[in-house]
């Protein structure tokens, strides 16, 4: 685990959109630009990252792998899209070489079955970085890209974080 650094401290304003109370979350290490977080009273555990800034604009999105212990999940792949969809756009992610389609809502997506969801977070330990795009609302194409450094020992401590929650 590193001390926190500034890009640490980029994380806080996701923090507060993700789960509210903040108090309800034990921090399990930030890696990285990806954090890792336990919030016991769900209970659920995850690793989270913002997409990398561009031309100092903050990004309303992030990119989340989850643990629910109770329901039996493990590992579930989740996007927040940066911009609401076009209604028929399909969601890309590309995770180094490998390409996903993503089942996705207005402003949320996520991996079609638990299949997938190993298939991206394999990928995801072996790549640099990740990209999901679609159209927007308005018509115009987007892309959020994410630096993939940590965020394999973020989604272990996430893991580990909820393997004896129930």
């Amino acid at each position: 685990m590193r001390p926190t650094t500034p890009s640490a401290l980029a994380l806080l304003p996701l923090l507060l959109l993700v789960a509210p109370p903040a108090m309800a979350r034990d921090s399990l290490g930030i890696f990285e630009s990806w954090g890792a977080f336990r919030d016991p009273a769900t209970p659920r555990c995850y690793a989270i990252t913002q997409p990398v800034a561009r031309r100092g604009q903050q990004s309303k999105g992030f990119a989340s792998v989850g643990t629910w212990p109770r329901q039996r999940v493990r590992g579930q792949v989740h996007v927040r899209l940066s911009r609401a969809r076009a209604e028929k756009s399909p969601v890309i992610l590309t995770v180094g070489e490998r390409r996903f389609t993503l089942v996705a809502g207005q402003i949320d997506a996520w991996a079609p079955d638990a299949r997938g969801d190993a298939q991206i977070v394999a990928a995801m330990r072996s790549a640099s970085s990740m990209s999901v795009a679609g159209v927007g609302a308005d018509g115009r194409g987007f892309a959020d890209s994410y630096a993939l450094r940590g965020a394999a020992t973020a989604i272990d401590a996430a893991a580990l974080g909820c393997s004896k929650l129930r």
